[in-house]
């Protein structure tokens, strides 16, 4: 299991403290703002992209990221496979999966999902590892249980189908709130911001490049 830490909006120095406690993944919702740290702290951290990613900053996105969580439409899976074919580099991703059809979230629907997604499993360079979602928001970690064993079925739903045949199926679920829950249900990933860093400051200490808001808290 992967534990991610989920560092918008924190300083450099709260970052390089969770690095020294052993902590080597960091999820970053924008691509302005993680470029602004990567070269901050040390070069065997792995920085993954936890939030929405805009066309216009795929290029980028390819040579900072080693995993992208949040690939929510085909379109965005095809411009990254592209730049990674440019780039001579191979990328791994996670398909968003809006499991609970909230016009808020990104993510592919529930609904027809294999048929959605099989184009993607043709792309050369943008190689698919799993899926992830962030469940309806509820204040009791429990409430989460059913989305992640759907997310799990949907996962195990792929894995089955002959062009998944090399799928590992990780999952990427579970945050602050109910990150216990989401590894009873078999979470491969989880993002975990203010159990880790604290609330975040109320200012960006960052600049996110497209004015995005992100994704919900992690």
């Amino acid at each position: 299991m992967t534990l991610v830490g989920a560092s918008k909006r924190q300083p450099p120095e709260s970052l390089l403290e969770a690095h020294r406690a052993g902590l080597s993944v960091f999820g970053e919702n924008r691509v302005q703002e993680a470029k602004a740290k990567i070269d901050l702290l040390p070069p065997e951290v792995e920085w993954h992209l936890i939030g929405p990613l805009q066309s216009n900053k795929a290029r980028l996105a390819v040579r900072l990221f080693t995993l992208i969580h949040s690939v929510d439409r085909l379109k965005i899976a095809r411009v990254l496979d592209r730049e990674a074919q440019r780039l001579g580099r191979p990328l791994s991703c996670l398909l968003e999966i809006n499991l609970g059809g909230e016009e808020s979230k990104h993510g592919f629907a529930v609904a027809d999902l294999a048929a959605t997604v099989a184009p993607l499993a043709e792309l050369e360079s943008l190689k698919v590892q799993g899926l992830m979602a962030i469940p309806p928001y509820d204040d009791q970690p429990e409430a989460s249980r059913t989305w992640f064993q759907q997310l799990r079925r949907l996962r195990d739903e792929l894995a089955q189908r002959s062009e998944w045949s090399e799928f590992p199926g990780w999952l990427s679920m579970g945050m602050s709130g109910d990150f216990e829950v989401a590894i009873e249900e078999g979470a491969t990933h989880v993002r975990v911001g203010t159990a880790l860093f604290g609330s975040r400051p109320r200012l960006p200490n960052f600049p996110s490049g497209n004015g995005s808001p992100g994704t919900a808290p992690q």
